[in-house]
């Protein structure tokens, strides 16, 4: 296993290296860089984030030329301005060097984890990430544990009650839960339970009150999940479909088997049967897909749930990143979080062996 471990763990720094490259020369090809972004801004023509979110527009032109090289200085929407002043920008987010060379400086920099300083908030990548943290794995975590607990019985149950009046109504319940949008969800919870349009027994923003630090400790724990209460409803309101259905269906596969018709034969009682001999089996594909799961819940799907309950996380900032095009803060999420995704694959994988020690990938390989 060690060795396995070790191949995974070398393929990440290509996989990594790959992911940048691509994304990076991607970028730095689209129209309207952070150079143009700030002539649009000494012009007046500047748009921000949510009036662009909104599909509002000044009409600014701040499209960079067709060459996609910001060392050029060709730049429309710069008419104008003093060609001195033009390069003083490109200097300023380093346009002056030439691609290659700022794509080598970048990954040097993020070798040693350095993600250097947003070109918009004068804060550090690795402050602003932290700063929004906490919201983005308070709804990631509850989501998926969520989820979690509540399909695996409900899949189990199904499971063993194959065909019944039971098993049809709530593969109909969770068939329809699961077609319904997670962000209109929200708009519904918002309008009957956050003072929409009936009762406002919830908040309707922010993480914690503002007077969270004045608060005992249970009271804290209670004011957290009071504020996360709707914001999980939302995101969790589709997520049960899959889980419970793969868990049914791996149920019902080794249910069939012979070891259990002769566990049964053996006269064990059926409790001992499922979770004795049924369960480590047929759970080993959900469980060990956990840490993917967490990671696919933390890094998308939030955007909107972040707007709605005003709640200031990763998706909101990868959002705006991406809108004013903010460099460092894209690609030094984009290596972060590609980095935690590709670790967190290789535990997925040390999962399945926890679960099942007769998996040997060292032996496969």
């Amino acid at each position: 296993m060690p060795a396995y471990i070790l191949r995974r763990l070398l393929l990440v720094v290509p996989t990594l290296l790959g992911i940048m490259i691509v994304n990076f020369f991607i970028i730095q090809a689209a129209p309207g860089g952070p150079v143009e972004q700030m002539i649009a801004q000494i012009q007046g023509t500047a748009v921000s984030a949510t009036e662009r979110f909104s599909g509002s527009s000044s009409g600014g032109e701040t499209v960079r030329s067709s060459s996609g090289d910001a060392s050029s200085g060709a730049y429309r929407g710069a008419r104008g301005l003093p060609k001195e002043m033009i390069e003083r920008i490109e200097k300023m987010y380093g346009f002056d060097k030439p691609i290659g060379e700022r794509f080598l400086l970048m990954m040097k920099n993020y070798l040693v984890f350095d993600f250097g300083e947003s070109f918009f908030s004068n804060k550090r990548v690795v402050d602003l990430v932290i700063d929004k943290m906490p919201v983005s794995i308070s709804l990631g975590l509850w989501t998926t544990l969520l989820i979690y607990f509540v399909s695996i019985p409900l899949g189990i149950a199904k499971a063993v009650r194959d065909g019944s009046r039971f098993d049809v109504s709530t593969s109909t319940t969770l068939i329809v839960l699961n077609a319904i949008p997670g962000f209109l969800f929200a708009l519904l919870l918002v309008v009957l339970f956050a003072g929409g349009s009936y009762w406002k027994w919830f908040p309707l923003r922010g993480l914690v009150s503002d007077d969270w630090s004045s608060l005992g400790a249970v009271d804290k724990v209670l004011d957290y999940f009071w504020h996360m209460a709707l914001p999980i409803g939302a995101m969790v309101i589709g997520g049960f479909a899959t889980l419970t259905f793969l868990t049914k269906n791996s149920f019902l596969e080794e249910i069939h088997k012979q070891y259990v018709l002769t566990a049964r034969a053996k006269g064990l009682v059926e409790s001992r049967v499922l979770y004795g001999h049924v369960f480590r089996n047929a759970m080993l594909i959900v469980i060990a897909g956990f840490p993917a799961a967490f990671i696919g819940v933390l890094f998308t799907g939030s955007l909107l749930i972040e707007v709605i309950f005003s709640l200031d996380g990763i998706g909101l900032l990868g959002f705006e990143a991406a809108l004013n095009r903010d460099y460092p803060v894209m690609f030094g999420t984009l290596y972060f979080f590609g980095l935690i995704g590709l670790v967190m694959g290789i535990l997925g994988d040390l999962m399945y062996t926890v679960i099942d020690p007769r998996i040997d990938f060292e032996a496969r390989g």
